[in-house]
């Protein structure tokens, strides 16, 4: 599981002119990552006042289970413009991926949101922001169909336990080893509708140097009097996001 700045795949490696996608994987799998973006946008909402954030994170999996665990964080401004405290966000998830048949795969997971100290519970009309997902996901060639649904309440909402997000998408593979990344999404937010919302992007994505780059249009339906800054900024606005992501 990553944020949509890290989602996006990334072109086969080459080689020496040969492509070695058959070559086996080892048992055990570490990896980490760090990254910026232009602005961190999260189900298309901009989590970080429409400014730029610093992001990493890292990645353990067991291949020969598909069972897998990681951690990801990004510097955040929300939870003070909602009144809290805090400007980092940090995410612990686990899950297990595998095949239903040789054409169709699943992941399976729990991921928390994490907002030390933030607060929020202490203001009026708001929740505490740390939130809990459990996820199912379905996948054939490029495309995927993921659902997520919250146990606790959803990133500060008052009684939005049992909210629920649907994620529609494809990474297709282009010529020059560039990838189209295509999303739609339905965030529903439970006894709280004025703040359901439809959201969608279009981007591209492709590796220069070792640093994956990504570039999308993303936007929403959000309520433009609900999802805004302190300075009256709406957050779900239309915009381009650029992030750059370096693995090792």
């Amino acid at each position: 599981m990553k944020k949509s700045v890290l989602a996006a795949a990334v072109a086969t490696t080459l080689l020496s002119g040969f492509a070695y996608a058959d070559e086996p994987k080892p048992d055990n799998e570490l990896s980490f990552n760090i990254g910026v973006a232009s602005e961190y946008r999260y189900r298309a909402i901009a989590q970080s006042r429409l400014e730029p954030a610093l992001q990493g994170g890292a990645d353990y999996t067991n291949n020969p289970t598909g069972l897998y665990a990681g951690t990801w964080l990004s510097t955040i401004k929300w939870i003070k413009d909602a009144g809290g405290s805090g400007d980092l966000e940090w995410d612990i998830y686990g899950g297990k991926r595998g095949e239903i048949t040789k054409d169709v795969s699943y992941d399976v997971g729990v991921l928390s949101y994490v907002y030390l100290s933030n607060g929020l519970d202490k203001v009026p009309g708001s929740a505490n922001a740390n939130t809990t997902e459990i996820y199912g996901q379905v996948g054939t060639g490029p495309f995927y169909a993921k659902y997520s649904h919250s146990v606790t309440n959803l990133f500060g909402f008052v009684n939005s336990k049992n909210s629920g997000y649907l994620d529609l998408g494809a990474n297709i593979e282009l010529p020059e080893a560039y990838t189209l990344n295509l999303h739609v999404g339905r965030q529903t937010v439970k006894n709280n509708s004025a703040y359901s919302y439809n959201d969608w992007k279009i981007g591209l994505t492709k590796e220069f140097f070792g640093v994956s780059f990504s570039l999308a249009a993303l936007g929403t339906t959000a309520d433009k009097n609900l999802y805004v800054t302190p300075a009256g900024k709406f957050t779900g606005k239309t915009t381009l996001v650029l992030t750059a992501v370096k693995t090792f």
